[in-house]
């Protein structure tokens, strides 16, 4: 009989707990490297699933020798463990107790089974890691210097110092984003030319939608990937006290969702399906925010079924495919 056996992952080691049928839960610990792993591998049997968190990048390498040996393993989101871990109101928090929690969640809920993106998808995202670092940078760096402006007496020199730094990370940023591209127009360019078709859809939008569904090989269907980008509607309601309004998880990635939600200002005069949508929901007096948020939702979902199906945006492609 197959075991779960859950995995906790860190830097330097990663914590192992399994059950066997009818036997109290085992635990091992091994050191992140390639030593700790063959260790690993001696108290792995064909059918077991191994399921761990994506965590950081410390799982990765793990992750990629089970697979290529040819073991199940399954990575999960790890709000998807905190909130299995709260139902079963659990305090204590050791590396091992988080060990044994991923196996019970693996044994309780049967996640899917991963596999790795592959290699330019995975420089891709990287390069993404590090322009969203940029970012946050450029962000307080404009915050502080429009502080400093509201000073008095402001020291020229620290604003001259600023405006230097905030014009290099832009540059970096500029250039990190032109890396993207040229990435994907090379490895990807069917998928590229096939979503860039979509009235809407521009470049960059394009290239981060690839870099996150693997070129859309990670996903099955539309709406596990709108799960995953954060535009699901969120239902607030519970008898006849508790009605609150809707709105989106934002649990998902935040800046494919930024990005969706730009788009969505051009796509609501140049999509066909998204101005139909457009109007549908002004009649019925939705505000402007929520629209764009439906149409970035509609948006996702175009960008899904083209980019799977590699057709390009056709203004009645909605009667030909289900999206």
């Amino acid at each position: 009989m197959c075991k779960v056996i859950g995995i906790d992952v860190s830097k330097l080691t990663f914590d192992v707990a399994f059950q066997k049928k009818d036997e109290k839960f085992s635990f091992f610990k091994y050191s992140n490297d390639a030593k700790g792993f063959t260790k690993f591998m001696k108290i792995i049997d064909k059918e077991d699933l191994c399921v761990m968190e994506a965590t950081g990048p410390y799982y990765l390498f793990l992750a990629r020798f089970l697979f290529k040996q040819g073991v199940k393993v399954s990575v999960v989101n790890p709000l998807q463990i905190k909130h299995f871990v709260r139902m079963r109101m659990v305090k204590a928090k050791t590396d091992k107790k988080d060990a044994l929690m991923i196996a019970l969640y693996g044994q309780s809920e049967q996640p899917v089974l991963w596999q790795p993106d592959e290699p330019v998808i995975m420089q891709v995202q990287q390069i993404h890691s590090a322009i969203e670092g940029l970012q946050k940078q450029a962000t307080m760096l404009h915050n502080q210097l429009e502080a400093f402006s509201r000073f008095p007496d402001c020291d020229k020199k620290v604003m001259r110092e600023l405006r230097a730094l905030l014009k290099t990370i832009k540059l970096k940023i500029a250039k990190l984003e032109a890396g993207i591209l040229e990435k994907i127009k090379i490895h990807y360019a069917n998928t590229f030319n096939a979503l860039t078709s979509i009235p809407g859809i521009g470049p960059k939008t394009a290239a981060i939608l690839i870099a996150i569904t693997n070129n859309f090989q990670k996903f099955d269907n539309a709406k596990r990937l709108s799960s995953y980008v954060g535009l699901v509607p969120r239902i607030f309601s519970s008898g006849t006290s508790i009605n609150g309004k809707g709105h989106i998880t934002k649990m998902g990635n935040r800046y494919i969702r930024k990005l969706l939600y730009l788009c969505s200002w051009s796509a609501k005069k140049h999509n066909s399906q998204c101005i139909a949508l457009y109007d549908r929901l002004s009649e019925k007096g939705k505000p402007e925010r929520v629209i764009k948020i439906a149409i970035a939702n509609k948006l996702l979902r175009q960008a899904y079924a083209i980019g799977t199906k590699l057709n390009k945006y056709e203004e009645n492609y909605e009667k030909i495919f289900a999206f």
